[in-house]
């Protein structure tokens, strides 16, 4: 194969199928794989409608679940046939930040090297919605998927499973059996990754607040008391928790969730929103000892916590999926308010 079609942002409300060269093998650790279940991370939506501003055109999708086709010679844990997930973040597996887990923060690539956003580098690494991908570092990257995993299950462990999983993990070690408060939002499946994730880990009372009864509902199905919530800027907490996450990504519900955090407790922020500003209220966080923590998910050093939750049934991230579409239909249901879509091979 030549060449190969490929789901490309142009920019906001406009990502077009095109015929581009297909990748092949480079150098003896190389490995290309085919995407079979590619899932929508929840900062994909904002980037297709345009909230999240970002400058096209690239290759989009990065939350991949596929199967190995071709390997270097330098290749031995792979063969053509494995089911694979591939993590969105290229990672060598040998540098320093590496090797400590900061597999976000690969030292050998550009920063921020990742399938489906920009490009921070020369190299274009490419997207999941495409039929084929190259990776780099195959032996540090994939991850051979249990044959109890599901392939669109697979995919969201690639990223947003792993994310939520990250913000109660080490509070939970710090403070086993905790209760924990979840403030729901804009990142749409991360917070309810988080609610799985948490009672996985033996959280005690999981709280979920949120505005959308869709996600209210589903966080309710996964076993948190879901409670409805308008986030604004004089919501008084009505009670205090040892550990906070806050996955809405509103100015507003970052107040909350310090205001309803309890003194040297933890909070765990997923992203900073759309805005490139926001108020952080330093001096409620200094009086009350508070830890807030935020930054990207190093996902393939989480990747294999997640699926031994998945293989022993403690983590189930297909029921966070809320809808499959194939391939083809991708580049309009991108921009639909699913909650969580797997895009799957026609």
């Amino acid at each position: 194969m030549t060449t190969m079609q490929q789901l490309t942002f142009i920019k906001p409300q406009q990502l077009e199928w095109q015929e581009v060269a297909a990748p092949a093998i480079g150098s003896p650790g190389e490995a290309i794989v085919r995407p079979l279940a590619v899932t929508r991370c929840d900062l994909d939506l904002y980037m297709a409608t345009g909230s999240y501003p970002i400058q096209g055109p690239f290759a989009f999708g990065h939350e991949i679940a596929g199967e190995v086709v071709e390997t270097g010679d330098g290749v031995t844990r792979f063969a053509p046939g494995d089911r694979v997930i591939v993590p969105f973040q290229i990672n060598c597996g040998t540098c320093d930040n590496c090797r400590r887990g900061w597999t976000n923060a690969c030292t050998t690539v550009a920063p921020f090297s990742a399938y489906g956003f920009a490009p921070t580098g020369e190299r274009l690494w490419g997207g999941g919605l495409s039929d084929l991908i190259n990776v780099p570092f195959a032996e540090a990257m994939l991850v051979k998927i249990p044959d109890t995993v599901s392939l669109p299950g697979a995919a969201a462990i690639s990223d947003n499973a792993a994310d939520g999983y990250r913000t109660v993990a080490d509070p939970l070690a710090q403070r086993p059996g905790a209760d924990i408060l979840i403030l729901g939002g804009l990142a749409q499946s991360v917070g309810l990754f988080a609610i799985q994730a948490a009672r996985a880990l033996g959280a005690g009372r999981i709280i979920y607040r949120d505005f959308d009864a869709g996600r209210l509902a589903k966080a309710k199905a996964l076993g948190a008391e879901a409670i409805h919530t308008q986030y604004g800027p004089d919501l008084r907490a009505e009670e205090e928790f040892p550990i906070v996450v806050e996955a809405a990504g509103l100015p507003d519900a970052l107040t909350f969730a310090i205001r309803s955090t309890q003194p040297c407790g933890i909070c765990s922020g997923v992203s900073a929103g759309t805005s490139t500003r926001a108020n952080i209220p330093l001096r409620s966080m200094y009086m009350k000892g508070i830890t807030y923590t935020l930054g990207r998910v190093h996902a393939r050093a989480e990747i294999d916590h997640l699926l031994d939750c998945a293989q022993c049934g403690t983590l189930m991230p297909d029921k966070v999926i809320t809808r499959s579409v194939p391939f083809s239909q991708a580049a309009d249901a991108m921009m639909e308010s699913d909650i969580k879509i797997v895009f799957e091979r026609d």
